[in-house]
């Protein structure tokens, strides 16, 4: 059952991670007209804004995770459902946190953001910070019965009910936004939504798992080694916050909404490609965690961190280059000409960004190795050092400073730093690593030169154009990457799959056909 679960899970994630991605790339163009640049900048200025307040939780939920998998292990239900009710007493308290700061943000709406929003503009965004802090605290209050679901394996209904809520969310925005309702409406709705997925959850905690929570006398050993498990998560929960969220704060604060709007939209596009690259580490996560417990060698642990970076490599600079040549095209179309400038901010954050994420195999042998701290001290480090950048550049060229902060910071310490790191401390052959990326780098290069030629001699911005231009980069790029980037395993690697997924539609269509008979 457990394999099934598994199976089933995996195939959902990466249906949501599909649809999700296809739903917002269709959806957002279509809210972005009807909401409006202002208001639309303001929706994700008080998303980011509330977003911070995310740091409370602590990594609770993997913490949850990981103690209530060693007491079922241990068949041990009393401690498990007193453990239950210490982590629920103390998501009690994090939500109360949450109302707590929350509301010391609305109050001081005025003080922070006056320079920049108008009067109304302050009023709706007291409003949409009320409604955030309590869809927010709510989350927080039930997080555990979502990490309960996780403990037992119950994958399929955890992957459904997110499935729909991707999929239910639109469809209720999409006729509300048409009838004229605004950024208000749309948190109503999704807190609605969030409502509704507590309630399946903690439902299906109590009537299917039947789980029991119990406020028993709690052990001040298990809640020291709690906190010391779920510091260097937190620690990691911040950076990301602190990372992706404060520049959008920053240029509430300097510039005003419409800049936030803008810049969003750049780093949208680095969200999808961020999505790539996970769904392709994730893949190799069981591989990689068994060879580290094994006590694997680190000349193996080495050749494996390369073959995985040119995998993703290749998939990566794939998008990448096809970002450079047509990503300017396409926002006119999908965003409208008022946002060109996310092309600049998108592609000055996503170059860097290129490297840790072809990297990421790395993040999992730290873990492994138990020797992610490091990692997380540097990022919080780099996180903080984005912000001193962020506030001066912010003034002098707005979305555009904020990210080429975001670049600076990122190559000090995801590419400088934690290459040094890798080589030095869990001795990756870094320097075989960048000789195979320069040696896969050719069609990259060849593909920007004679699609910048291309985009010379069609200058018209439509969609059968941006479609042309595509095709013709696809068969260019791929070309070029089969006879002169991939090596003969990755060649009978995508061979290999693709002649699977054949068979299986031969079999399939098969079955069918006999079935009718």
């Amino acid at each position: 059952m457990g394999r099934s679960q598994l199976k089933a899970g995996a195939f959902l994630s990466y249906l949501s991670l599909f649809l999700g991605n296809a739903i917002s790339i269709i959806y957002t163009p279509i809210m972005l007209r009807l909401l409006g640049q202002s208001e639309y900048g303001l929706f994700m200025l008080s998303n980011s804004v509330i977003g911070l307040l995310g740091i409370i939780n602590f990594g609770l939920g993997s913490t949850v995770v990981r103690y209530s998998s060693k007491y079922r292990a241990m068949n041990d239900k009393k401690g498990e459902y007193a453990l239950y009710g210490l982590f629920f007493l103390i998501s009690s308290i994090v939500s109360i946190l949450v109302i707590l700061f929350g509301s010391i943000l609305v109050f001081n709406v005025e003080t922070i953001f006056s320079g920049a929003l108008t009067k109304e503009e302050l009023n709706t965004i007291k409003i949409l910070m009320y409604l955030m802090v309590f869809n927010l605290a709510i989350t927080f209050l039930f997080s555990i019965f979502n990490s309960i679901i996780l403990v037992y394996e119950k994958f399929i209904f955890l992957k459904v009910v997110g499935l729909m809520q991707t999929i239910i969310n639109p469809l209720f925005m999409l006729p509300l936004l048409l009838m004229g309702y605004k950024s208000i409406t749309m948190t109503i709705v999704s807190t609605i939504l969030t409502i509704i997925t507590i309630s399946l959850n903690v439902l299906f905690c109590f009537k299917y798992i039947k789980i029991k929570v119990t406020f028993n006398k709690f052990d001040s050993s298990l809640l020291k080694e709690i906190a010391g498990f779920s510091f260097f998560i937190f620690l990691n929960i911040v950076v990301d916050k602190i990372y992706w969220s404060t520049n959008q704060f920053i240029l509430g604060i300097v510039s005003g909404t419409a800049a936030v709007a803008v810049y969003t939209i750049g780093l949208t596009f680095n969200t999808y490609f961020m999505s790539f690259s996970t769904a392709v580490s994730g893949l190799f996560l069981p591989r990689i965690t068994e060879m580290v417990t094994k006590d694997t060698s680190y000349k193996v642990l080495s050749d494996f961190f390369i073959r995985v970076g040119r995998l993703q490599y290749i998939i990566l600079s794939f998008i990448l280059g096809g970002f450079v040549l047509i990503g300017m095209d396409f926002i006119k179309i999908w965003a409208g000409s008022r946002y060109e400038s996310s092309y600049f901010i998108a592609l000055v954050v996503m170059i860097p960004l290129t490297v840790p994420l072809i990297q990421t195999i790395g993040l999992t042998i730290l873990q492994a190795k138990n020797m992610h701290k490091f990692r997380s001290l540097v990022y919080l480090a780099i996180a903080i050092l984005n912000i001193i950048f962020s506030i001066p550049l912010a003034k002098l060229w707005g979305g555009l400073g904020c990210a080429m902060a975001m670049c600076v910071s990122m190559i000090i310490g995801h590419i400088i730093i934690m290459n040094i790191y890798y080589k030095k401390k869990i001795n990756i052959d870094i320097s075989s690593f960048w000789r195979n990326i320069l040696s896969m780098s050719l069609p990259l290069i060849i593909s920007l030169i004679l699609g910048g030629l291309i985009n010379i001699y069609i200058t018209e911005v439509s969609i059968i154009t941006l479609l042309i231009k595509g095709f013709i980069y696809c068969v260019i790029f791929i070309s070029l990457m089969w006879f002169t980037g991939m090596n003969k395993s990755e060649k009978d690697l995508l061979i290999g799959s693709l002649i699977n997924i054949l068979n299986k539609f031969i079999n399939n269509k098969v079955k069918i056909v006999n079935s009718e008979r």
